[in-house]
């Protein structure tokens, strides 16, 4: 399957509309899932939370870290494609959107980074580049023309391209099986709290992640490392390694960068569950880059 890097997509600058123009389609949601998260507290219980954490990684980790961002966007490995489908399930149920719509934006963004054109720059503001884009932005209603252009291999892939169209259902469908199983308690902490924690820990690698923190490579844009962002992606926080090296699947560079997203594919590598992955490669007395290396 064929993949179009970065560097050689279209450019197409993102023209953003008047901010304050509500999406009210998407506003009155996210205040529900909000409003049903702060409900999740007064309904607590152990069993709940735990399931909470679970979803939070399957989604987080195994979903938007893992599938969307580090083989669907950038290829960083690959897997068998049935296993690619699982991962791509996990995501979606990560309420971002479908494949197609998340692996576009974020293509768009490595492309504009921090210049007009990017989705969710901080020069926008800080709010914008953390939820603004998403409740006032055109980011998120791009027409099918645009998403060819940015994601020609999955456009060409139906179970992507049908998985986009129906990208609620399955999240629909775990919210029935968790009250099935455990009652509106179970619901509002697997959906609501778990997706709305979620959401932020993505949000704040677009706004923190290009303001506060540590630079050790001079990229084109104003990526930092945080170790706290970091945390709460499971590895996306080391964003300025990994704007400097985004083909590697290694984000943490160092020893010290936590990032579990890389230990996973590891883990999948010797189920043979993961192949061909890419690592930014670091001399041992510097920290300037070198050019990626397959590990077979």
């Amino acid at each position: 399957m064929s993949v179009m890097p970065t560097s050689q997509l279209t450019c197409v600058p993102n023209i953003q509309p008047d901010k304050n123009l509500l999406k009210w389609s998407i506003a009155p949601v996210l205040f529900l899932f909000h409003v049903g998260a702060v409900a999740a507290l007064f309904f607590f219980t152990w069993n709940a939370f735990l399931v909470a954490i679970l979803l939070y990684w399957v989604t987080g980790s195994l979903g938007l870290g893992m599938c969307y961002h580090r083989l669907l966007t950038h290829r960083s490995y690959t897997t068998p494609k049935w296993f690619e489908y699982f991962l791509t399930l996990c995501a979606v149920v990560a309420l971002e959107g479908g494949p197609l719509l998340w692996v576009a934006v974020h293509r768009k963004h490595h492309q504009f980074a921090d210049k007009e054109g990017d989705p969710h720059s901080p020069r926008d503001g800080k709010w914008w580049a953390h939820a603004g884009w998403i409740l006032t932005g055109n980011a998120l209603h791009q027409d099918v023309a645009t998403l060819k252009r940015y994601v020609p291999d999955l456009a060409g892939d139906r179970f992507h391209v049908w998985l986009t169209k129906y990208h609620l259902a399955p999240t629909a469908i775990l919210a029935v099986i968790l009250f099935a199983i455990g009652g509106f308690r179970l619901v509002l902490w697997g959906v609501f709290f778990r997706t709305v924690v979620g959401l932020h820990a993505t949000w704040i690698v677009n706004s923190a992640g290009h303001i506060w923190g540590s630079r050790r490579f001079q990229t084109r844009d104003t990526s930092t490392n945080n170790w706290l962002v970091a945390l709460v992606s499971f590895g996306d926080g080391w964003h300025n390694n990994h704007h400097a090296h985004p083909v590697s699947a290694r984000h943490g560079l160092m020893w010290y960068e936590i990032d579990f997203n890389w230990y996973t594919i590891c883990i999948l590598k010797q189920f043979g569950l993961a192949s061909h992955i890419h690592r930014a490669q670091l001399p041992p007395s510097t920290c300037s880059g070198k050019s990626l290396a397959p590990i077979e």
